[in-house]
């Protein structure tokens, strides 16, 4: 490690450490001061279509990357093993491909809402750009990875899983990112950042296990605050429910 180049130690050495203990401190913090603020902050209310596609299409791609990803870190034997027939290859990779298209898909769903859904954009925060703008780069990153530098999940298993098992030990060694391709180092480095930064976030809700939604039937969410109504639907209202009030009356006169 002490040989390595100081870009390199910054970022595979210094950031790890910085993003996992950002992460730790301030979700907990969050969580003891602020529990209610563990949501997603919907704003399906706003406008739901648009809205529940693009939920659907990024939560499956990258819950399965997640996990994906996981698989590699934990059981990088049986990885290398599965892939030793290239069959089975060719599934993982085609598997890994298709759902990063899923989720950079419902990445680019949510910035179009929040871009051209004046509602939406006005109650998206800086926190919900940044974010989005360090998951859109990782998800590209990610494709460009499996279309250009293909067998991903094998190298991943002999490179990425031993320097981050190094990490965790306290004993970081950056040799085995050395010879890796530029865009796979930034792939690793803004997924630090994405670490670092998720604690500030509406991707806190993720820590609190919200997974029915995958299955359960789209809900409808609607608005009842009287000050953002449509003033010509309180009108329409107000007149059906004086015409209701009055065929009550006069029903009860003729009694």
């Amino acid at each position: 490690m002490t040989n390595a180049p100081l870009f390199d130690l910054l970022a595979f050495a210094v950031l790890p450490y910085v993003a996992l203990f950002t992460f730790l401190l301030v979700s907990i913090q969050r969580y003891r001061k602020s529990p209610f603020t563990y949501s997603s902050l919907s704003s399906q209310f706003l406008e739901n279509g648009e809205h529940f596609w693009g939920l659907v299409s990024f939560h499956y791609g990258i819950l399965s990357l997640f996990v994906g990803h996981l698989i590699g870190l934990l059981l990088p034997q049986q990885v290398l093993w599965w892939n030793s027939r290239p069959a089975r290859l060719y599934v993982l990779e085609l598997s890994a491909l298709v759902f990063g298209l899923m989720t950079l898909i419902g990445l680019c769903s949510a910035v179009h809402r929040r871009i051209f859904t004046s509602r939406a954009r006005r109650v998206t925060s800086a926190a919900d750009w940044v974010v989005l703008t360090l998951l859109v780069v990782e998800a590209a990153a990610g494709i460009y990875i499996a279309v250009f530098h293909p067998w991903g999940s094998s190298w991943f298993a002999t490179s990425a899983t031993p320097y981050v098992l190094s990490i965790f030990k306290f004993n970081p060694n950056v040799s085995y990112l050395a010879t890796l391709p530029w865009v796979v180092k930034l792939h690793i480095v803004n997924a630090w950042l994405v670490i670092g930064f998720f604690p500030f976030t509406r991707l806190v809700h993720a820590l609190v296990v919200p997974f029915p939604y995958l299955w359960r039937k789209p809900e409808i969410a609607r608005w009842y605050g009287i000050r953002r109504m449509d003033p010509i639907w309180i009108q329409r209202s107000a007149t059906t429910t004086t015409a209701a009030i009055r065929t009550a009356r006069a029903s009860g006169a003729k009694r």
